[in-house]
């Protein structure tokens, strides 16, 4: 896989290109120093409830994470289907030992009931939980998980955004990244690869 260094200014639109090349392959990433790279900003919960993003919902678990708005008509309309999917071939693990985190990028229109709506009609369950919060918080958490564009213009735009899906095992720095149009069992094979180290 290629590994590619996060904070480096590397932009969705290259990490996709690389991914598509690739035959949709994951593209591995490396968090130096994951506590201190991620911001542990707050964000609200779909459910209203205040978490911080380091200390509540990734130190020392497999996570998935996909930047999403309630009015995307882009990739978000197959992603978050693709997602469902994902989280019902994993089963029970969600939310006991493997999370999914959806984060908006319009957190001026996707307030917590908003999102708790969207989340019901994708069939989200527990372990799934989306977010909202301030938009430099979130601004700060795409940048370091290396999902923006270089581009100030386009990264502005939230219509253009990237569609990957950034996942990994923060207990034992495996972080990698895959597009979210992917067949849903190759995003499945993949999270278990970083959930179980050694897996095929």
């Amino acid at each position: 896989m290629n590994r590619r260094k996060l904070g480096g200014g590397l932009s969705p639109a290259s990490i996709l290109v690389s991914c598509v090349l690739a035959a949709f392959a994951p593209a591995e990433l490396a968090l130096a120093g994951t506590e201190s790279y991620l911001p542990n900003v707050v964000l609200t919960t779909h459910e209203n409830n205040t978490v911080r993003f380091y200390d509540d919902l990734v130190k020392g678990r497999v996570v998935l994470i996909n930047f999403m708005f309630t009015n995307c008509k882009r990739f978000c309309p197959v992603t978050t289907p693709n997602l469902a999917k994902v989280q019902a071939a994993l089963g029970e693990r969600v939310g006991r030992d493997i999370f999914l985190y959806s984060i908006t990028l319009d957190p001026a229109t996707d307030t917590p009931e908003v999102l708790k709506d969207y989340a019901k009609k994708a069939g989200a369950g527990p372990g799934w939980t989306f977010l909202t919060g301030k938009a430099e918080d979130i601004g700060k958490l795409r940048r370091r998980l290396g999902v923006y564009n270089r581009d100030p213009v386009i990264d502005a735009d939230k219509t253009r955004h990237s569609g990957l899906v950034i996942y990994g095992n923060d207990a034992i720095g495996r972080w990698a990244a895959i597009p979210g149009l992917n067949k849903p069992e190759v995003i499945v094979r993949a999270v278990l690869r970083v959930a179980e180290p050694g897996s095929p």
